[in-house]
């Protein structure tokens, strides 16, 4: 709560009007709170989804609750409000792309799936998904594949949503608290992650530049002009 007031006030001196509240992203009951909360406060025009758990904060059942169902309900909660020339954007990950090629049924399964039986699904049964690096990259496979079938749907009342994914030079990796005791730097993909942001493989942008960018791709607009 202290980390929520301190933002809060960062942007308030910034010039906005700021309202917050507390959301379980896993749950369909606080998520639909937070849809009405934002709804009473205007018309809905632009969503920045941003909530997520990491590899090195949860255990893999958590990650795929946060990371993949609840960014499958913020997509169908806030789809059912949105404006139109609204915009939503779901904050991805490189994660997603560096897993293996999924079957075809897989892909249909991740992106249309109703939101409460997606966790249902063989492929995310704990026999099938056995650590927590696995379980975000299907998480973040999964969200894009739900933005482009949501899509559709947020297209019929002309709006967007879409992914956008950033990496910044000292993200503090290894530095990231852990509620399970899951020192980052012993993770061999994190390692793997750093070595090859030291070799500049990889695009970095700073915050500042990043939150431009959303803003500018949030901003209300008719559908064909983006």
């Amino acid at each position: 709560m202290q980390v929520i007031c301190a933002n809060m006030k960062t942007v308030i001196g910034a010039g906005y009007e700021v309202s917050t509240t507390i959301v379980n992203v896993s749950s369909r009951a606080s998520i639909h709170a937070l849809v009405q909360t934002a709804v009473a406060l205007g018309d809905e025009t632009g969503v920045i989804h941003a909530a997520g758990v990491s590899p090195s904060q949860a255990s893999p059942e958590t990650i795929l609750k946060a990371d993949l169902y609840g960014t499958a309900l913020v997509l169908e909660e806030f789809g059912n409000v949105i404006t139109k020339g609204g915009s939503c954007v779901v904050i991805a990950s490189q994660s997603g792309h560096r897993l293996g090629a999924l079957r075809a049924e897989e892909n249909k399964a991740l992106a249309t799936t109703p939101a409460d039986d997606l966790l249902s699904l063989s492929m995310l049964q704990p026999s099938q998904v056995t650590d927590s690096f696995h379980a975000y990259q299907l998480s973040k496979r999964g969200n894009s594949l739900r933005v482009m079938a949501e899509a559709i749907r947020w297209g019929k009342r002309g709006a967007r949503v879409k992914t956008a994914r950033y990496s910044r030079l000292g993200t503090g990796i290894s530095n990231t608290p852990s509620p399970l005791g899951i020192k980052a730097n012993s993770c061999p993909a994190c390692q793997s992650r750093a070595v090859r942001t030291a070799l500049g493989m990889e695009i970095w942008n700073l915050n500042e530049s990043f939150a431009v960018f959303l803003a500018d791709i949030t901003i209300p607009r008719p559908l064909g002009d983006w």
